[in-house]
Order: C-alpha cells, then sequence, then structure tokens
C-alpha cells in the first residue's frame, strides 16, 4: 500500500512568492524568520525597496543584502549612528557597487559638492541606476561638474532630479556639456538653482543637438528674456523635448520668442509660463503660434497680467486649435469680457477639456456667458471658477447648462458668494444631470436652507461622487437635511462638512445615516463642534458601518470621553483606515482607550494626535499596543507632552 503524501501549498516557492508580493514589511520579516526555505522567498521583497533612516534597516543588513536592493532612499538621520566623518561618501560607495539599484533617492541629505564627486565616480561604472534624487544637498557648480563628467560615460540614469541646490549658471555649462553626448538622460529637473540668463544659454545650445530629453524643468531661475530667446531657438531644432517648465522665470517679451518657436516646434506637449509677468501683447502672439501649433496639449498661464485684450485673442486661437486639452488662465484679470471670449471659443473648440479660470473677477456676468457655452459644448470635463465672485446670478445661469450639459465631471465653485437661491438653482440641475462627480461649494452661504435644497437632490441623483460643502454655516438643520438623503442615496463616496458648526445633533443625525448608507468612504468634520456626545454618537454608527475608510475629527472637542468611545467602535470595526483627531482636546484616558484599541484592531493604518494632552502614561500605553498592532503605519503625536522617559 503507498502512502500518499499532500505537499502545504506554503511549501511551494512559487505560491511563497505571489504571497509575499500582498505583504507589508513586517510581515515579510517574520515570514523570512520561519525557516531557510522561506526565508529564500520572502527576503528578496523585503530588501527590494528599502529607506534608510535612523530606526530603520541596519546598516550591516543592508551591506548583506544589498544585491537585492532596486530602491534605496537614505534620510540624514541615517548617519546619526555613523562615527566616521566620511560615513556619507562610504555609504555612497558601498551602494553604487551594488549590481541591481535602479532607483537612489538622497534628498535632503546636504551631501554637497564632496559628496556628490563621490557619487558621481561610483556612476562612471555604475551600469543599472535609472533614477538619482539629489533635491536639497547644497551642490554647487564643483558638484554639478563631476556629475556631468558622469553623465558623459554613464549608459544607464534617465532621471536625474537637481533641484534645490547651488548650481549656477557654471554648473549649467557643465551639464550642458554632458548633454551634448549623453545619450540616456530624458528627465532633467533644475528648479531653484539661480542659473540665470547664461546658464539657460547654454542648456539651449545642448538642446539643439540633444536627441533624447523630454523633460527639462527650470522652473524658478531667473532666466528672464535673453535665457527665453536661447531657448526658443532650440526649440526650432530639437526633436524630443516634449515638457517644459519656464515658471517663475521673469521672462516677459521672451515669451514673443517662444511663441515664434511653437509655429515650428513639432514634439512640446507641455508648456509651463505660470509666473513671467506676460501681458496682452505676449499672450497675442502666444495666440497666433496655437492657430498653427499642433502638437501643444497643455499650456499655463498662470499668475500673469494678461487682462481681457490678451485672453480675447487666446480665445480666437481656440477657435481653431485642435490638440489643446488644458488651459490655465487662473489669477489674471480677464474679466467678463474675457469669459464672453472664451464662451465664444467653447462654443466651437472640441478639444479642450480642462479650463482653470481661478481668481479671474469673471463676476456672474462671465458666469452666464460660459453657462450659455456649456449648453453646446460637448468636451470640457473640468471647470474652475473659485474665488469669481459669481454670486447666485451666475450659479443659477450654471445651473442651467449642467441640466443639458453631457461632459463636464468636475466644477469648483469654491468662495463665490453662493446662498440658499443658488444652491437651490444647482439641486434642480442635480437632479437631471448625469455626468457631474464633484462638486465644490466650499466656503459659500448656502446655510440650512441651501443645504436642505441640495440633500433633495441627493435623493435622486446617480453620478455625484464627491461634494464639498466646507464654510457654509449649514448648521445642525443642514446635516439633519443631508443624513436623510444619505439613508437613499447610493454614489456619494465624500463628504467634507468642515467648519459648519453641526453640533452634536447634527453628528447624530449623520450617525443614524451611516448605520445603513454603503457608499460613503471619506467624511470630514473639522471644526464642527461635535462633542463627545456627537463622537459617541458616530461611533455607535462604526460600529455596523462597513464602507467609511477615512474620518476626519480634526479640532472637534470630542474629548476623553469621545475618544474612548471611538475605542470602543474600533475594537471591532472592520473598514477604517484613516482617523484624524488633531486637536480634540484628548487626554491620557482618551489616549489609554485608544491604545487597547489598537491591540485588536486590524485595519487603521493612519492616527493623527497631533495637538492633544498626551503625557507619559498615554505616550506608554501607545507603546504597548505597538508592540502587538500589525496595521498601523502612521502615529503623530506632535504637540504633545509625552516627555522622554
Amino acid at each position: 500500500m503507498f502512502k500518499i503524501f499532500r505537499t502545504h501549498p506554503l511549501d511551494l516557492p512559487e505560491i511563497r512568492s505571489r504571497i509575499s508580493s500582498s505583504l507589508d514589511l513586517k510581515d515579510l520579516a517574520s515570514c523570512a524568520r520561519v525557516s531557510q526555505d522561506w526565508n529564500g522567498s520572502f527576503t528578496p521583497p523585503l530588501y527590494k525597496s528599502i529607506v534608510l533612516s535612523k530606526h530603520g534597516p541596519s546598516m550591516e543588513s543592508i551591506e548583506k543584502y544589498k544585491h537585492l536592493v532596486q530602491r534605496l532612499a537614505i534620510q540624514s538621520s541615517a548617519y546619526e549612528n555613523l562615527s566616521l566623518t566620511s560615513a556619507q561618501y562610504k555609504v555612497i560607495a558601498s551602494i553604487m557597487n551594488n549590481s541591481t539599484l535602479v532607483t537612489l533617492d538622497l534628498h535632503g541629505n546636504w551631501i554637497g559638492d564632496n559628496g556628490t564627486v563621490a557619487l558621481s565616480e561610483a556612476l562612471k561604472t555604475n551600469s543599472t541606476l535609472t533614477t538619482l534624487n539629489l533635491r536639497y544637498n547644497s551642490i554647487g557648480d564643483n558638484g554639478a561638474v563631476a556629475l556631468s563628467e558622469a553623465l558623459e560615460t554613464n549608459s544607464t540614469l534617465s532621471t536625474l532630479d537637481l533641484r534645490h541646490n547651488s548650481i549656477g549658471p557654471n554648473g549649467a555649462v557643465a551639464l550642458s556639456a554632458a548633454l551634448k553626448i549623453n545619450s540616456n538622460l530624458t528627465t532633467l529637473r533644475l528648479s531653484f538653482n539661480s542659473m540665470r540668463p547664461n546658464g539657460a544659454v547654454a542648456l539651449s545650445e545642448a538642446l539643439k543637438t540633444n536627441s533624447t530629453l523630454t523633460t527639462l524643468d527650470l522652473l524658478n531661475n531667473s532666466i528672464e528674456g535673453e535665457g527665453a530667446v536661447a531657448l526658443s531657438e532650440a526649440l526650432k531644432t530639437n526633436s524630443s523635448l516634449t515638457t517644459l517648465d519656464l515658471e517663475g522665470n521673469f521672462i516677459e517679451s521672451g515669451a514673443v520668442a517662444l511663441s515664434k518657436a511653437l509655429k515650428t516646434n513639432s514634439t512640446l506637449t507641455t508648456l509651463n509660463l505660470q509666473h513671467n509677468l506676460i501681458n496682452d501683447d505676449e499672450a497675442m502672439t502666444l495666440s497666433e503660434a496655437l492657430k498653427t501649433n499642433s502638437t501643444l496639449t497643455t499650456l499655463n498661464l498662470r499668475y500673469n497680467s494678461i487682462g481681457d485684450n490678451g485672453v480675447a485673442a487666446l480665445s480666437e486661437a481656440l477657435k481653431t486649435n485642435s490638440t489643446l486639452t488644458t488651459l490655465d488662465l487662473s489669477d489674471n484679470g480677464i474679466g467678463p469680457n474675457g469669459a464672453v471670449a472664451l464662451a465664444e471659443a467653447l462654443k466651437i473648440n472640441s478639444t479642450l477639456t480642462t479650463l482653470d479660470l481661478y481668481k479671474t473677477s469673471i463676476g456672474p456676468n462671465g458666469a452666464h456667458a460660459l453657462s450659455e457655452a456649456l449648453k453646446i459644448n460637448s468636451t470640457l470635463i473640468t471647470l474652475d471658477l473659485m474665488d469669481n465672485s459669481i454670486g447666485d446670478n451666475g450659479a443659477q445661469a450654471l445651473s442651467e447648462a449642467l441640466k443639458t450639459n453631457p461632459t463636464l465631471t468636475t466644477l469648483n465653485l469654491y468662495d463665490n458668494s453662493i446662498g440658499p437661491n443658488g444652491a437651490g438653482a444647482l439641486s434642480a440641475a442635480l437632479k437631471t444631470n448625469s455626468t457631474l462627480a464633484t462638486l465644490n461649494l466650499r466656503h459659500n452661504l448656502i446655510g440650512p436652507n441651501g443645504t436642505v435644497a441640495l440633500s433633495k437632490a441627493l435623493k435622486t441623483n446617480s453620478t455625484l461622487t464627491t461634494l464639498n460643502l466646507c464654510s457654509n454655516s449649514i448648521g445642525p438643520n443642514g446635516a439633519q437635511a443631508l443624513s436623510e438623503a444619505l439613508k437613499t442615496n447610493s454614489t456619494l463616496t465624500s463628504l467634507d462638512l468642515s467648519d459648519n458648526v453641526i453640533g452634536p445633533n447634527g453628528a447624530v443625525a449623520l450617525a443614524e445615516a451611516f448605520k445603513t448608507n454603503t457608499t460613503l468612504t471619506t467624511l470630514k468634520l473639522r471644526i464642527s463642534s461635535i462633542g463627545d456626545n456627537g463622537a459617541v454618537a458616530l461611533s455607535e454608527a462604526l460600529k455596523t458601518n462597513s464602507t467609511l475608510t477615512s474620518l476626519d475629527l480634526h479640532n472637534s472637542l470630542i474629548g476623553d470621553n469621545g475618544a474612548q468611545a471611538l475605542s470602543e467602535a474600533l475594537k471591532t470595526n472592520l473598514t477604517l483606515t484613516t482617523l484624524n483627531l488633531y486637536n480634540s482636546s484628548i487626554g491620557d484616558d482618551g489616549v489609554v482607550a485608544l491604545s487597547e484599541a489598537l491591540k485588536t484592531n486590524s485595519t487603521l493604518t493612519i492616527l493623527d494626535l497631533c495637538s492633544n494632552s498626551v503625557r507619559p502614561n498615554g505616550a506608554h500605553a501607545l507603546s504597548e499596543a505597538l508592540k502587538t498592532n500589525s496595521t498601523l503605519t502612521t502615529l503623530n503625536l506632535r504637540h504633545n507632552s509625552i516627555g522622554l522617559s
């Protein structure tokens, strides 16, 4: 008689490999200690992506398993445990000898020129690294020269981030020389490096021959008009660059040169000219370029000096342009007349999907004009009208458009002096609209009556997923109305009622809704004065609710009693992953209760207890809970009095 030996699934390497991909670091480490076979399956993913920090893995373990590391981030605190003054450079050299590393993140380590020189030597022979992040490292022109020499021979690095250093014009000249030879770098980020016009001129010369760079970030480098003119000449022949960020460079009339380049350039898709003192005349030249350019899809002109004449010219271009999908004109003085011009373009244009008009003083007349366009336009999906004082009249006009518009999914009406009448009109539109998914009405004047109207719409609307009613004085009555809607609504997933003083009664009403609602995942009740009674009611709801994943009670005065009630809910709740109790008047008693819950809770990953009254006893209780808890990844205890004991 033969015995049948059955193999347990976990004895199969392929099964263990599949399981390892879904485990967190703590579980991977536990599994790796089970046996030699398990170690072989669970150690490689454990060291695949490493953050070397003061409390992270030891240098010894990194050295032992460096052949497994593919992504490594080194925090400056990691060096506190190393006694040698040259420790940083030795760490870098050891890591760069690795034959599997593809990503190295050293941002914020202040390695300076000396560290960069050491790193550059390693780059000359390394054949695996593709991404190197050196932001905030005090790298000057000497460090840039060393990196440039490495780039001339390195054949794998594709992304180099040097933002917020001190490379200057000389460093830019050195990097430019490397770009003329290097054939693999695709992304170069040089924002905040004081490169000035000379640096931009040097880079421009390199772009004339370089055929691999696709993204160049020169934000805030004071390249001015001279630098923009030089870059424009390069764009006329360059055939690889797709993204160019020139934000905050005071290019002014340099925009004219860029416009001429856009008429012939056939690769650039994204151009950021935010905060560059561009006026109406320069906007007109850009408009002429848009009439013939066939590749640009995103144009950012935010925070310039463009008025209604400049916008009128851009609008004319939009009537014939067939590639631009995103246009940002925020923080310009386009006014009602500019909005009217844009509206006329939108009636014809068939490619623009995102239009950002934040803080452009369009007023109710501008909103009315845009509304008429929305009745015809069938491509725009995102419209941002934040801070435009459109009032009830503007909201009513937009509401009429929403009744028939078939494409708009996101509408931002933050801070527009919309009262109950405007909210009532929007509510009527929501009853028939079948596309809008996100509506932001934050910081308006909707009040309880406007909220009641919106709540009626929510009972029948089947597309809205995100509603922001923060700072609208809705009060307990408004919360009560919304609660009734939530009992039947089956699409809303995110609701922000922060800064509305809904009080305990409002929280009690919402809690009743959560006992039956099956779609809401995010609820924000910051600064809502719900107190401990409100927290108790919400806690009872959490015991049965199975969909809410994020609850924000920041500054809601729930106290120890509220925290204790929430703790009881956390013992049985199976869905909440984020709980924000920032500045909620919680002391040690509340924290001890929360700690007990953490010993059994298996879903919470983020707990924010910042700015409470947590003292050593509370901190000790949390420490005990963390010994057994296996899910919490983020615990914020800043601004408490936990002491050092």
